[in-house]
C-alpha cells in the first residue's frame, strides 16, 4: 500500500455530544447520512418488501406479518429514528448510543428486547468499521447502519426467494443471519492483510527501506481496529448464547455457538497477525543492522588496508637529507628507490588482504568456516 495513501482513522474515545449534555438527549453528527427506511415483512405465507415507509405504517406490517425486519439507513434524522423508537418501545439510552456510532460491540437486555451493538468492517483501500445496532424484540428487528454498503443482500435475497429455512423461522434467526454475515465479512481483508504482510516480510528480506516499515506499521494499525471490533464481539454473543430470554430459542442458539467459533478464529488470525507484525518490526531493525555492519566492515577493512600504505608513505615523505647521514633516507639515492616504496606497499596491502581472507572476514563465510575447522 502507497505511503501516500490517505487512511480515515477512527478515534473510539470521540464524542459528538457536548459535555454535560443530559442523558437521552438524541443530536445527530451534522455529516451524517440522509435516513432511510426499508420494512421487509415475511412469514410462511410470503413476504413483502417497501422502502421508505412512514414509521407510522410499520405498525400495520407489525399486525400483519408474524416477522417484521425494519431496516434504518442513515443517522442524519432526528425525528424519524425517535419515531422508529416509539413505534417499537425503543428506550432513549438506547437510540442515544446509536446516534453515536463509536461504541462497543455490546449487548443489553430490556423488558421486552434486546439491544445488540456490533461492528460491521468495509474493506477497500482503507479498511474502516462501521456501527451496526440491532434491537430484537417479540416478531420483529429494527437495525439502525450509517451507511448503505452493507453484507446483507444474500440474505434479503433468501427473503425474496421465499426460502423455506429462514421464512419459517422468527426474527432471532434472521438476527443470527445478520450476524453471521458481518462476522463472515470480516475474513477477507484479514486475508488481504495477510498477503499484505507476505509481501512486506519479501521486501524486508531484500531490500528493507523505510517505506517497507511504514507498510509494517500500516497493517498493525488495521489489526488494531479489527481487534477493537472483533473482542468485544466475542462477549455479546457468548452473553446471546448463555442467557435464557425467551426471545431466542433453542435451535438459534445452536447457530450462535456456530458463529461464536468464527469470531475466536477471528480472534486467533488477529493475534497471529499481530505477532508477525512485531516479528517483521524484529526482522526489519536486524536486516537494517546486518546491512550496516556489513556497510562497516568494507569500510574498515579499507580502512585498515590503508593504514599500513599512509605509514609507508608517511615515512617516505620525511626527506632527510642523504649529504649530512648515510642513515638519512639512502632510498632517495636509490635507481629503484619509488619501485621500491611501490613494492612494499603492494606487498603490505595483499599480505593483508590474505590475512583478512583466511579469517573469514572477506569472501565467502562458509568456505573460510570449512578451512578453520580443518586446520584448527
Amino acid at each position: 500500500m502507497s505511503s501516500k495513501r490517505r487512511r480515515r482513522r477512527e478515534n473510539p474515545a470521540h464524542r459528538r455530544l457536548p459535555v454535560g449534555t443530559a442523558p437521552g438527549t438524541l443530536i445527530a453528527d451534522p455529516t451524517a447520512r440522509a435516513t432511510t427506511l426499508r420494512v421487509i415483512a415475511y412469514g410462511p405465507q410470503g413476504c413483502v418488501d417497501r422502502s421508505g415507509t412512514d414509521p407510522q405504517a410499520v405498525r400495520r406490517y407489525r399486525d400483519e406479518w408474524p416477522n417484521v425486519w425494519v431496516d434504518v439507513v442513515g443517522l442524519g434524522d432526528v425525528d424519524l429514528i425517535r419515531g422508529i423508537g416509539e413505534q417499537f418501545g425503543l428506550h432513549v439510552l438506547a437510540l442515544e448510543d446509536v446516534l453515536n456510532p463509536h461504541q462497543r460491540p455490546k449487548l443489553e437486555d430490556f423488558e421486552s428486547y434486546r439491544f445488540l451493538v456490533v461492528r460491521a468492517v468495509h474493506g477497500g483501500e482503507s479498511l474502516r468499521t462501521e456501527q451496526l445496532c440491532l434491537f430484537l424484540g417479540d416478531g420483529y428487528l429494527v437495525t439502525f447502519q450509517e451507511d448503505a454498503q452493507d453484507c446483507f443482500d444474500p440474505i434479503r435475497k433468501r427473503i425474496a426467494a421465499r426460502e423455506p429455512g429462514i421464512l419459517g423461522r422468527g426474527t432471532d434467526y434472521l438476527m443470527y443471519c445478520i450476524l453471521d454475515a458481518v462476522v463472515d465479512a470480516y475474513f477477507p481483508p484479514l486475508e488481504d492483510l495477510g498477503e499484505r504482510l507476505d509481501v512486506v516480510e519479501s521486501h524486508i528480506l531484500t531490500r528493507p527501506d523505510e517505506h517497507t516499515m511504514a507498510q509494517v506499521y500500516g497493517v498493525k494499525r488495521e489489526l488494531l481496529t479489527l481487534r477493537r471490533a472483533v473482542w468485544p464481539l466475542r462477549e455479546a454473543v457468548n452473553a446471546l448464547i448463555r442467557d435464557t430470554s425467551s426471545l431466542t430459542s433453542d435451535g438459534v442458539r445452536v447457530y450462535l455457538r456456530d458463529c461464536y467459533d468464527h469470531i475466536v478464529r477471528l480472534m486467533e488470525i488477529v493475534e497471529l497477525s499481530r505477532e508477525v507484525c512485531a516479528d517483521l518490526m524484529d526482522l526489519y531493525v536486524s536486516a537494517v543492522s546486518n546491512r550496516l555492519n556489513e556497510v562497516m566492515k568494507v569500510l574498515t577493512i579499507i580502512a585498515t588496508v590503508f593504514i599500513p600504505l599512509t605509514f609507508v608513505t608517511g615515512i617516505y615523505g620525511m626527506n632527510f637529507n642523504t649529504e649530512r647521514s648515510p642513515w638519512n633516507m639512502p632510498e632517495l639515492d636509490w635507481p629503484f628507490g619509488y619501485l621500491f616504496a611501490l613494492s612494499l606497499m603492494m606487498l603490505i596491502a595483499l599480505l593483508m588482504v590474505v590475512f583478512f581472507w583466511r579469517r573469514g572476514w572477506i569472501g565467502p563465510q562458509g568456505e573460510s568456516d570449512t578451512q578453520h575447522e580443518e586446520h584448527p
